[in-house]
């Protein structure tokens, strides 16, 4: 297990702008443009910058001069421009936005819309650029809510609130906290399974960093180009095998930008803290290199050493721009790259495999809550995992050290707890030498087995989990074999999307004649059977990774420790409430999700503490109040 060149200034009160425009009958001098950047409370703050952009359009301080001439018979001079507006300009690209008027209106991270007051609308140039009423934020959430709701395509509700996450960040966010339940299976999983594979196809503009084999010897400066220059967060994917639909090249950049949506809304980090990072190294996928739409480099993927360079210049460049406590999330790499990537920078950087980890942690934590319901302890329950990548893995790992945890027993002897079935059967000793050295940990004494049901029932597990990518092999006869020695089985089916679902909640519940305990990867709908109600849970990570990554930063960790995933399991698992497992429930209400990551985080942090790899000090006393404190709220705020 692994330990596991332009310049833009907004947010600033404008402290001087004059404009010095000569004319003459025969020349135009080009403006002088004085700005005083200060701090984001209106106040001169820490290393205050005064910026002088003088004669802007020339490097020299000589006056540019133009000659005017006139294309209107008669003589009348085109001061104006108006006769030379339609003809082709030489143009330079440079601009200096000020929080103001339109461009006010065109800011996401500051747009309020119609929210804006009377006052600001006079402050700030907007009368005449709205219409003249003035409405809460609240009303603005539900007339969105009341739009959305109007697509049933789920896709379309995905591409508009996308579209609202670029016009007026702060509604986007007050929108997606305030109906989490709703809105989390269209900002995410399933619905951004299929934003992703269309994504050459709606790409409008850019949401995050794309960096291509074409980038490599230059990623420090192509991070330089990213407007933000704190980053706390960032996550990263080369779109290998995006969910459970494999590998979709550059278009699985809507993998990171979801994942920090939900950093920020269910995590509190702030939006201009986060990095979304795509690493284009090629794709596989003939149908995207055969499509006129895919926006990514038309090439196979890269391998070997070319791959390692550019992803080892990425990791040093983010240190070197960001800084040693910038947390690398690890998104989407195909199980050969993504072990390796956790075990060669989890000993120099602050990184994190939510594939590997993430799930791992969420899912021990269903585990945890599931005792309730069950009985006995872990070491008293055998599981069986139907897919050996690096979900299956990572999450067998975990149980194994939190069973270690619990009874002292070596690591080595409570892996033999857990079994695995891979595409070529049960994994066993005898195929030890062919096994990736993933798996091989995994590898006990038995007889070959070739099919699931025959495995289940040779090895008669209590729990079943299945991190396969392959929809519907959890069949009716593999679901009956589970609840013939079990009076309540317990059956994760964990792949994503929901096409990718080893079973369906409904089939789970009526195969086991409502006696399964069941959770998803993603979410499905109330079940009934035999007039009860079955509301089935929902392993999603993001129970875990927004809290988690919360706690890292308030502590100012500097590396990952497994025992801060284990913490992680615990915290959350100690959220599922008496009420929910009179539900069936093992996983607590996503409407609760904020307070529930504050928890996590403050778990995490103190074991950060704990373990001597925090590095704000001193520790605060109260882990949650900070925590809370810490988040960030979508509220939007008064401009003088």
């Amino acid at each position: 297990m692994f330990s596991l060149n332009g310049t833009t200034f907004t947010n600033n009160s404008l402290s001087g702008v004059s404009r010095c425009l000569t004319q003459s009958s025969r020349r135009v001098s080009a403006p002088m443009v004085v700005v005083a950047a200060v701090s984001s409370n209106g106040k001169p703050g820490d290393g205050s910058v005064s910026v002088l952009v003088e004669n802007a359009l020339t490097e020299s301080a000589a006056p540019v001069e133009k000659e005017v001439n006139s294309t209107v018979i008669g003589g009348v001079q085109d001061v104006y421009g108006e006769d030379s507006a339609t003809e082709d300009q030489s143009i330079t690209p440079w601009t200096l936005s000020v929080a103001s008027g339109f461009s006010l209106l065109r800011n996401p991270h500051y747009n309020k819309g119609l929210a804006f007051s009377e006052r600001e609308r006079d402050t700030h140039y907007l009368r005449g650029l709205l219409p003249p009423v003035v409405i809460s934020h609240d009303l603005q959430v539900k007339k969105m809510m009341n739009s959305i709701r109007k697509y049933e395509v789920p896709l379309q509700r995905y591409m508009a609130m996308m579209d609202l996450q670029e016009m007026n960040e702060r509604l986007f966010y007050k929108l997606l906290i305030d109906n989490v339940e709703e809105l989390l299976p269209i900002v995410y999983t399933p619905t951004v399974g299929q934003a992703c594979q269309k994504y050459g196809s709606i790409f409008r503009r850019p949401q995050g960093l794309f960096i291509s084999l074409k980038e490599k010897g230059k990623i420090h400066e192509v991070l330089k180009n990213w407007p933000e220059k704190k980053i706390q967060v960032i996550v990263v994917t080369d779109g290998e095998r995006i969910l459970g639909l494999g590998d979709l090249g550059c278009q699985g950049m809507g993998i990171p930008v979801g994942k920090l949506s939900l950093y920020t809304a269910l995590g509190g980090i702030r939006p201009s803290a986060c990095l979304p990072v795509t690493i284009d190294v090629g794709t596989n996928n003939e149908n995207l290199l055969n499509d006129e739409f895919y926006i990514g480099l038309r090439q196979r993927r890269a391998t070997g050493q070319e791959y390692a360079e550019l992803l080892d210049e990425f990791m040093y460049a983010v240190k070197q721009n960001y800084g040693e406590k910038v947390l690398i999330q690890f998104e989407d790499f195909a199980n050969h790259n993504a072990f390796d990537l956790l075990a060669k920078y989890g000993t120099s950087h602050l990184v994190f495999n939510d594939d590997i980890q993430g799930t791992a942690s969420v899912v021990l934590a269903g585990l945890m809550a599931a005792l309730n319901l069950v009985g006995g302890t872990l070491s008293e329950h055998t599981f069986l995992f139907l897919g050996a990548g690096e979900a299956g893995t990572g999450i067998a790992e975990l149980i194994a050290l939190e069973m270690s945890k619990q009874t002292g027993i070596p690591l080595e002897e409570t892996r033999k707890k857990i079994w695995m079935v891979d595409s070529k059967g049960l994994i066993v000793k005898s195929r030890m030498e062919m096994l990736q050295h993933f798996k091989r940990p995994w590898a006990h004494d038995h007889e070959p087995v070739q099919e699931l049901v025959n495995a289940v029932k040779s090895i008669k597990p209590t729990v079943l989990i299945g991190s396969s990518g392959a929809g519907r092999t959890f069949t009716k006869e593999v679901v009956q074999a589970m609840a013939t020695f079990n009076e309540k089985p317990i059956i994760f089916a964990l792949s994503n999307p929901t096409s990718q679902s080893e079973c369906t909640a409904e089939e789970a519940y009526s195969w086991s004649e409502g006696r399964a305990i069941f959770a998803s990867g993603s979410p499905f709908a109330p079940v009934e059977y035999n007039g009860k109600v079955y509301a089935s849970g929902q392993a999603n990570n993001a129970y875990i990774f927004p809290g988690f990554g919360l706690g890292l930063i308030i502590s100012g960790a500097i590396r990952v420790h497994d025992d801060m995933l284990l913490v992680a399991s615990e915290a959350l698992a100690e959220q599922v409430s008496q009420e929910n497992f009179e539900k069936g429930l093992i996983y607590p209400p996503f409407s609760n999700i904020r307070k529930i990551s504050a928890h996590i985080a403050a778990k995490v942090a103190a074991k950060a503490y704990e373990l001597g790899l925090a590095t704000r000090l001193p520790q605060p006393k109260d882990l949650v109040a900070y925590a809370e404190s810490c988040m960030y709220s979508p509220a939007y705020r008064s401009y003088r």
